[in-house]
C-alpha cells in the first residue's frame, strides 16, 4: 500500500513504515502529524486517483527529529572582474516516520 501525499508545495510517495524528510513542519519530535492532501492511494493492484485529493483519504506519521539538509554552496563569480562570492545555505527538514494510511470509508474508486 502506499500514497501520494502533498506538503510544503512537494509531492511525496510514501509507504507505512517508512522515514521522509520533508520541508520543515510546526511539530516537535514525538508528536503526531496528520496529512489530509493525500493525492493518490494505491492498494492491491488498484490504484484511487483524487480530483485533486481524495476525499476521506488521510497519511499518519509521527515527528522523529527536526534536522537540517547537507549544506549547498552558492558560489557566483563575475570574471575578469575580481569579484566572487561565496554562501551557504543548509535547509530546515522535518524527519517522518509514516505510521498508516487512512482509506476512504466505502470507496470502489479503484482503477
Amino acid at each position: 500500500m502506499f500514497a501520494v501525499i502533498r506538503t510544503g508545495g512537494k509531492q511525496y510517495r510514501v509507504r507505512p513504515n517508512a522515514t521522509v524528510k520533508v520541508e520543515k513542519l510546526a511539530a516537535e519530535p514525538g508528536e503526531t502529524v496528520t496529512f489530509r492532501e493525500v493525492l493518490a492511494v494505491g492498494h492491491d493492484g488498484g490504484l484511487m486517483l483524487g480530483r485533486p485529493i481524495v476525499e476521506g483519504a488521510s497519511v499518519n506519521a509521527t515527528v522523529m527529529a527536526q534536522d537540517r539538509l547537507q549544506k549547498v554552496i552558492v558560489f557566483k563569480k563575475r570574471r575578469r572582474k575580481n569579484s566572487r562570492r561565496k554562501h551557504g545555505h543548509r535547509q530546515h527538514v522535518t524527519v517522518l516516520r509514516i505510521g498508516e494510511i487512512v482509506m476512504p470509508q466505502g470507496e470502489t474508486n479503484i482503477a
